[in-house]
């Protein structure tokens, strides 16, 4: 009969229709869950200066910052130069940021630590947006005579694994003074002095050096690349 239900081995089938069966689809249930987070109202935009704040907070963390250098962070989170420039100015008023300072933090440490000379520590702190003449005041602290003593350790320094005539470890060293910074009569001088020292036959090399007349050829050419 059309009315009576499917016999089953075990007996009579009396279980709900299925999904998608005659008697239509089920209903989807949606979880409580779900209907929780839909009620809940949606968070208000964060304040930009408060998000400014913690992006500051969040790079002087990890080392101290010039005005500048936070200013390109703000910049590249989308946050407005007015809203930068607010959270900025309260920053050095409180002294959070100081340019000065960071300039003369960085000489001291980055000599002390790399060895490098007043030309490579200016390039460096124009890099980092730090004003001209907070950078000149900040290189003043760093005189003739110590940047003379710093070049001779380091030549010292790497004349003790260095190999080679004479002549090949001259120029691999002044080269490497040049790369620090160091102008060509400082470091013609550093390792003409080092190689003196070193043995009979660097002395005799050493002595043939005018290392004048090398630094101002040596100039000269940084001269040209430069009004190049």
């Amino acid at each position: 009969m059309a009315g009576r239900r499917a016999r089953t081995g075990r007996g009579w089938d009396a279980s709900p229709p299925r999904t998608g069966d005659a008697s239509g689809p089920a209903r989807p249930r949606r979880g409580r869950r779900a209907e929780q987070q839909t009620d809940e109202p949606e968070s208000p935009p964060r304040d930009e200066a408060e998000v400014a704040r913690e992006i500051c907070l969040r790079q002087l963390a990890v080392r101290p910052r010039t005005r500048a250098e936070l200013a390109g962070a703000l910049a590249k989170r989308g946050i407005s130069e007015q809203v930068s420039a607010e959270v900025l100015d309260r920053y050095d008023e409180v002294g959070i940021i100081d340019d000065a300072a960071f300039a003369r933090a960085w000489v001291s440490s980055r000599h002390a630590g790399r060895g490098l000379a007043r030309r490579a520590l200016a390039n460096e702190l124009r890099q980092k947006g730090v004003d001209g003449e907070v950078a000149t005041e900040a290189l003043g602290e760093l005189d003739e005579e110590t940047e003379a003593d710093t070049a001779r350790a380091l030549v010292d320094r790497k004349l003790r694994t260095a190999r080679g005539e004479p002549d090949a470890v001259f120029r691999r060293l002044v080269g490497m003074l040049a790369r620090k910074g160091y102008p060509p009569g400082v470091a013609i001088r550093a390792v003409k002095d080092a190689l003196a020292a070193q043995s009979a036959e660097a002395a005799e090399f050493a002595e043939q050096i005018d290392a004048d007349a090398l630094a101002d050829a040596e100039g000269e050419l940084d001269r040209g690349r430069l009004a190049e």
